[in-house]
């Protein structure tokens, strides 16, 4: 591993452990890579919104997972929750300044898979095609 690597992740240290000395990276990256955070992040990119409109807009996202993705994502600084004193009461979500940096990257992620989606399909379908037992999916 490279000395600027390691310099880099030395700044996280999640972990702490001299034996995982990419823990830092791999830390943020399992939280901002998964895909319902880089769903929620897309999602904010916009603007604020409501749990409910979250959930309307992100197919196939549970209530639960919803919750529990915007509740890591505020956790790590990434999303504001604002709670708002109605009844019921109101809860918005938005992007913070640490958010907001991101979606820049989330974006050309985007791009790229939309961009290369066809061929991606077109590489699996012949991967599986050379490999008929294979249990990859």
């Amino acid at each position: 591993m490279s000395q600027g690597h390691m310099e880099v992740t030395a700044l996280l240290e999640p972990c702490g452990k001299e034996e995982h000395p990419d823990c830092g990276i791999r830390d943020v990256l399992t939280r901002v890579g998964d895909k319902w955070s880089v769903l929620v992040i897309v999602e904010l990119a916009s603007g604020t919104r409501r749990f409910r409109e979250l959930q309307r807009a992100i197919d196939g996202i549970s209530q639960r997972m919803l919750t529990l993705t915007v509740r890591r994502l505020e956790r790590d600084g990434l999303v504001a929750r604002t709670v708002f004193p109605t009844v019921p009461a109101q809860v918005t979500y938005e992007l913070t300044d640490l958010g907001s940096s991101l979606t820049h990257l989330v974006k050309q992620l985007a791009d790229w898979s939309l961009a290369h989606r066809e061929d991606i399909a077109n590489s699996r379908t012949d991967y599986d095609v050379a490999n008929p037992d294979h249990t990859i999916h």
